[in-house]
């Protein structure tokens, strides 16, 4: 346990995920442009189990206080940052990929991925005691939507995924995931409530 409770370990784990993608991608590829392709693919697959730490962290300590939930519930600052950085090298393969394919994204992707990107920033510069006070009430909300829609951004691409043929199955899992932690933390907020009546 005293690995996992490193403030460290979330960022090594991140950077790790993420060069693991990168290089798996460019090895795989029978082409250039294929292991671009798939770097940009993976490295955002990889970000999903990072995602979802920083996701259910305070959630599964509401629900289950043990060792393993209270490192998790006191390094969920740390996985946010980690998912930063994943999704960082993420952008960059994508973009490197849409450079060398010549293909500009549509509008859709600029505005949808863009908000996103701009609120994993937002939610990493503000991942600090000194944002909390001086935000107040309104740290809560930044977070609480920026994380909500960075999950609605993942379901909507693995959502699109269940068209294809080839990667459907990623769709189901990917977007299985992500719902049963969706309902996870429903359970968690209206357990208490529903226990009173």
């Amino acid at each position: 346990m005293s690995l996992l409770a490193s403030r460290w370990t979330p960022l090594l784990i991140g950077l790790l995920l993420s060069i693991g993608a990168v290089g798996a991608g460019f090895i795989t590829g029978t082409e250039h442009i294929q292991g671009a392709q798939l770097s940009a693919r993976w490295t955002s697959r990889v970000g999903v189990p990072v995602f979802l730490t920083a996701y259910l962290a305070s959630t599964l300590f509401q629900l289950s206080k043990n060792d393993l939930t209270k490192i998790l519930m006191r390094r969920r600052r740390q996985w946010g940052l980690a998912f930063a950085w994943t999704h960082s090298v993420h952008l960059a393969a994508l973009i490197y990929y849409l450079v060398i394919a010549k293909t500009p994204p549509d509008l859709i992707t600029i505005l949808g991925g863009g908000l996103a990107y701009f609120m994993i920033y937002v939610m990493a510069l503000t991942s600090n005691n000194w944002s909390m006070k001086l935000l107040g009430k309104n740290w809560k909300r930044l977070h609480v939507f920026g994380i909500h829609y960075i999950w609605f951004i993942y379901v909507f691409t693995y959502l699109g995924r269940l068209t294809d043929p080839e990667l459907n199955h990623v769709g189901i899992v990917g977007s299985g995931l992500l719902f049963v932690a969706l309902i996870i933390r429903l359970y968690a907020k209206w357990r208490k409530p529903l226990e009173k009546h």
